[in-house]
């Protein structure tokens, strides 16, 4: 069954399921499993800019096969959004908020957190960055922990699943 845009705005007042807010933008808590990835995907200030509006409009998500149902079109902080794994009846819907926008001229990105109904509990952030060399990196920063009977049922599997899509993210990018 399909959520409706009603649901959306019931996010919007919903609470994080976990107490770590803002922390894939420091140290990473612990008590969770963490992924830190970077990759090099290109250079110079046209590079960059392309790549931030992937990433503050959506894209990168899209383009690495999730479905994505947002309140706002580009990522503004507290807009939420339901991420869609998968297809059919063996998807799932991932409720998650913006918790954090970076507007730096060298560094664009945010990281959201997840909300109830997320298969997982914790944050990730994705930041595009132009170093003075000229290289344009994406870095995904995450913490989770299972949050639901299926995740830690699946619990290798959901681990693999959440690598995979990492590795779209930073292939798409």
């Amino acid at each position: 069954m399909r959520r409706d845009r009603t649901d959306l705005r019931a996010l919007s007042t919903a609470a994080l399921t976990y107490p770590d807010v803002g922390a894939t933008l420091a140290d990473l808590p612990r008590g969770y499993r963490t992924l830190t990835r970077r990759r090099v995907i290109g250079r110079g200030r046209e590079r960059f800019e392309e790549a931030a509006r992937a990433v503050l409009g959506w894209d990168l998500h899209r383009r690495a096969g999730l479905g994505v149902r947002a309140s706002s079109p580009s990522v503004v902080e507290g807009a939420v959004a339901v991420l869609r794994v998968g297809w059919g009846p063996l998807g799932m819907d991932a409720p998650v908020r913006v918790v954090h926008v970076i507007h730096e001229p060298s560094r664009q990105g945010f990281a959201y957190g997840t909300l109830p109904g997320h298969p997982e509990s914790g944050e990730e952030s994705f930041v595009v960055e132009m170093h003075e060399s000229g290289d344009v990196v994406v870095a995904i920063t995450a913490f989770s922990r299972h949050a639901t009977l299926p995740a830690r049922l699946g619990g290798p599997v959901t681990t693999f699943v959440q690598s995979r899509i990492t590795e779209r993210y930073l292939r798409t990018a």
